[in-house]
């Protein structure tokens, strides 16, 4: 197979990824008569990873965070998308290989962002649910729906607890929102889908390392998180590791463990950078190491972004947050860089400007923390909606979102709940789980 790439006389901008930071990127590119840009992604659509909780929680449709990358740039001729895995990059020959064929490149820029960490623990990457794709958001919903079914037909109180109770590991804002939605459906909506099953017997378990959740926040918001989440009944624990689990009971580094089939591992990330890199290039957390142009240590040519990049500045010795917003500011200012280089004119230094972090717990509940202002309660959650509303790439996702929110609000309601298996070939064997997830994610709708 071949890409098909056409040549011309532009410098040609490859770009690995279509999360925050490559799609800026591309965006800024494409309408540049200097660049001819080959956007590269496993999928054909870019998402919107903040709202993957909703998705795996019945509050969204997958497509409603989903946005197709052709839509995007269905007028930019210079802009060429291929919907491929890479295998690896030759830097000798500036060469980047895929499955489609190879594509050389005059710029290459690696935003191939970060997957779940599960620190190498064999039982929990066999037995916990990640949550770091919409296909693994889907899959968690379709599990914990089923799971709910399963309870009806159970013989034992501690089956029927097993099946119902859910473990959250990380108390980060992935952690904190998802047991608060969890928290919500718990009270609300639940009991009226499953009127035979008391749900005053399902627990739900924040685990968290740390001393604190959201560490990153102030401490007014870290308290006010806690306050919440157990105001909505949701069990925290502080300072404690889970060790193990089985798939069917979670063991924590104190020797106290929980029965839960449901362990759900939102505890850090891992970044996903290219082989064929120099092993000296990859620094803490698996990062690609970048100075402050994000060109890779050691080439002029090759950039790396976002959440894969491990920049350095006085503020940030340990590199950037891990979250959508250095990695969008990075592709605007590559592109205004790059635009120099073919110039011949000086780039410029990268400095990230810190424009808050914020985070929801549930229905009006929120923490909000902006550079030279903190708030919590409905004011945050409103702040919470517009700002994720206005992030949303595309009119009509903003506008499906918005419905199924209020609707949700008003009502406790949806008609998401939806339990969607793939549909395989008789005598087949799944041959890895992110087929399946694919499939399911086709089975949901959502574009390919």
């Amino acid at each position: 197979m071949n890409p098909n790439i056409p040549q011309t006389d532009r410098k040609r901008v490859v770009i690995i990824g279509a999360g925050f930071g490559g799609l800026q990127l591309a965006r800024k590119l494409s309408a540049r008569k200097e660049f001819q840009v080959v956007l590269i992604n496993r999928h054909n659509y870019h998402e919107f990873q903040p709202l993957y909780y909703q998705v795996a929680t019945a509050g969204l449709e997958a497509n409603a965070i989903l946005f197709p990358l052709r839509s995007v740039f269905g007028n930019c001729k210079n802009v060429h998308i291929r919907v491929t895995n890479v295998t690896g990059i030759r830097t000798t020959e500036k060469t980047v290989d895929t499955e489609l064929g190879s594509v050389t490149y005059d710029y290459l820029v690696i935003a191939t962002g970060a997957d779940t960490n599960f620190f190498n623990q064999e039982n929990i990457i066999a037995n916990a649910l990640p949550m770091k794709s919409v296909s693994e958001a889907i899959a968690l919903r379709n599990r914990m729906l089923q799971n709910f079914e399963d309870a009806l037909s159970v013989e034992t109180e501690e089956e029927r607890e097993g099946l119902m109770d859910v473990v959250v590991v990380g108390g980060g804002p992935t952690g904190v929102e998802l047991c608060g939605t969890l928290a919500e459906m718990r009270k609300t909506v639940l009991p009226r889908d499953y009127p035979e099953l008391d749900f005053k017997i399902m627990d739900i378990y924040l685990i968290e390392s740390g001393g604190e959740l959201l560490g990153p926040m102030s401490i007014d918001s870290q308290k006010h998180s806690l306050e919440y989440l157990q105001e909505l009944g949701v069990n925290v624990r502080l300072n404690t590791r889970v060790k193990d689990f089985d798939g069917k009971v979670v063991t924590m580094n104190d020797g106290s463990s929980l029965r839960t089939n449901n362990l759900i591992w939102a505890a850090g990330v891992r970044a996903n950078p290219i082989d064929g890199l120099p092993a000296e290039t990859i620094g803490r957390g698996n990062r690609i190491q970048v100075n402050r142009y994000n060109q890779v240590q050691g080439f002029t040519d090759v950039f790396a972004i976002g959440d894969v990049a491990l920049m350095t500045e006085e503020k940030w010795p340990n590199g950037h947050p891990q979250i959508a917003q250095p990695a969008i500011q990075q592709g605007k200012h590559l592109a205004k860089n790059l635009l120099r280089w073919v110039r011949n004119e000086q780039p410029a230094e990268f400095t990230y400007k810190d424009l808050g972090t914020m985070a929801t717990i549930g229905r009006g509940l929120a923490v909000v923390d902006l550079p030279f202002f903190k708030f919590q309660g409905f004011f945050a959650w409103l702040t919470w909606l517009f700002v994720h509303l206005m992030a949303i790439v595309g009119v009509k996702n903003r506008l499906v979102i918005f419905l199924n929110w209020m609707f949700n609000y008003l009502t406790f309601n949806n008609s998401l709940r939806l339990i969607i298996r793939p549909k395989l070939p008789k005598n087949s064997m799944p041959v890895s789980f992110e087929k399946i997830a694919d499939q399911i994610e086709v089975a949901n709708g959502s574009p390919r």
